[in-house]
């Protein structure tokens, strides 16, 4: 096992102030179990600090730090050196914005742009529905929990909605829409009506493809492309309300 890896980074580079779009080539020696992000402060610190990223937690929980490997979209504070190798065979890796939002600089989007599709679906409570315990909290069944509490793992990262191949078809998008289904499968909604009014709208879930690209790339491991599949099949349209 190597300790370190002569790697190769190919990374797209954006100047706003000049309008000009390039690729930089970056080569360095790396341990095995650095993170990209690790990879990235590397190049800043010893090669060229004016290389644009975006981090924030570095432990998979904010989301903030996706970009596009080898034209796979994922999180670099999950990407280890070695474990890239393998996966894609090769110390050579291109590494680009995620394409939910314009660029900013470099590999920076415009997170607030891509952020107004979740943001249309309503991701929060609107209308609470009664509590049946009152002056206490409003305890869920674990049964009803189990149907969608890995939907509710999601950081908006946008991986799902960058490998989407109807995220530029007028679809509202992979997290957006799970974002919706998840209040739905909440007992503690009770504006139903408004939810599945959106969901299949023209932006909703039968712009989905069905490519599962969602679910495969995903760093939360959340089957994506299932909870959509529930929706299309019309699911929820019968749930009363509670």
């Amino acid at each position: 096992m190597k300790n370190k890896y002569n790697i190769t980074l190919k990374i797209d580079r954006y100047d706003p102030d000049n309008k000009r779009s390039w690729v930089q080539t970056y080569e360095l020696e790396a341990g095995r179990i650095l993170r990209f992000t690790d990879v990235f402060r590397e190049i800043n610190n010893e090669i060229d600090p004016s290389l644009a990223w975006n981090s924030s937690c570095v432990h998979a929980q904010c989301g903030t730090c996706a970009v596009r490997v080898n034209g796979k979209p994922l999180l670099a504070c999950e990407l280890l050196v070695e474990n890239a190798v393998a996966h894609f065979g090769t110390t050579v890796f291109e590494v680009a914005p995620i394409t939910v939002a314009p660029v900013i600089r470099d590999l920076i989007v415009d997170f607030e742009q891509a952020y107004e599709r979740v943001t249309k679906v309503k991701p929060y409570i609107i209308e609470p529905a009664q509590n049946p315990n009152p002056g206490n909290e409003y305890q869920i069944d674990p049964r009803d929990l189990d149907r969608y509490v890995d939907a509710t793992r999601c950081v908006n990262c946008f991986c799902c909605a960058d490998a989407c191949i109807s995220s530029e078809k007028g679809f509202l998008g992979p997290n957006a829409v799970m974002a919706s289904i998840v209040r739905l499968m909440d007992p503690r909604e009770n504006s139903k009506d408004e939810r599945l009014e959106l969901l299949y709208s023209e932006e909703g879930v039968y712009r989905c493809h069905s490519s599962m690209a969602c679910s495969f790339v995903c760093p939360k491991e959340i089957d994506v492309a299932h909870f959509i599949a529930l929706a299309k099949a019309g699911k929820f349209k019968s749930e009363p309300k509670t």
